[in-house]
């Protein structure tokens, strides 16, 4: 039976790889999560698979995070102990503007857009996280590692397509879940929960239209009755 190693023991060997390369370290719940800069983050991903310590060899995902409304909700968590709903305010993303701007001058990360590593070393049986933080918030940018793990082709996608998430040098950098024509990055949290536009077949016209969103966005949760209500 393989020993799974703690992540302190992971971080130890991997300092003794990567050495200042590694900007900071966090152990949470334990699994390790490391921050890289992103000038050096093709480098390092390529160290992590071929060193001879413990080699990296298996890419698990790639995913991307927007940080734009980090430390924001519409939720009030303790009105749940009043049988009330919680959604007290449109604080939410993609609803307030204004939060938004409150929430980027507030912001603890070091930019908007980060890109999350998930690596799998089957011959040391570890994990580990690499993060990186695009530099410009603008047009977030990233190198690819396609070259390194064949496996990042499509997660580097979706990044792209959910996020707008840039990777340099990737070599057919394109949507894959959203359509062709569609306009903005879903999961950015300034795009509207709603969307932009509605999609319906017209029997007359005999042909799928396209027109902009009539749904109105609001806060709609339904009061929670307790038990102690109905005596």
């Amino acid at each position: 039976m393989s020993v799974i190693l703690r992540p302190e023991t992971i971080l130890t060997t991997l300092s003794s790889v990567l050495g200042d390369r590694i900007v900071s370290s966090k152990i949470a719940r334990d699994e390790l999560t490391i921050v890289v800069d992103s000038d050096q983050l093709h480098e390092t991903l390529s160290l992590l698979k071929e060193n001879d310590k413990m080699p990296f060899w298996q890419l698990m995902d790639v995913c991307g995070v927007d940080y734009a409304a980090y430390g924001i909700a519409e939720w009030d968590v303790e009105a749940s102990n009043h049988g009330f709903s919680r959604a007290v305010e449109e604080g939410a993303v993609g609803r307030n503007e204004a939060a938004l701007e409150k929430a980027r001058a507030n912001r603890e990360m070091p930019n908007r857009f980060a890109v999350v590593y998930h690596l799998l070393s089957m011959h040391s049986n570890a994990r580990v996280r690499v993060k990186t933080y695009a530099k410009d918030d603008n047009f977030p940018l990233v190198d690819s590692v396609v070259d390194i793990f064949k496996s990042a082709n499509w997660f580097e996608r979706e990044a792209f397509d959910l996020f707008g998430i840039i990777f340099n040098g990737h070599p057919d950098l394109r949507r894959i879940l959203t359509d062709y024509g569609f306009i903005g990055h879903p999961l950015r949290k300034d795009f509207p929960l709603t969307g932009r536009v509605e999609i319906w077949y017209d029997p007359e016209l005999e042909r799928v239209v396209y027109q902009p969103v009539t749904i109105e966005s609001r806060v709609v949760i339904p009061r929670v009755i307790r038990k102690e209500e109905l005596n």
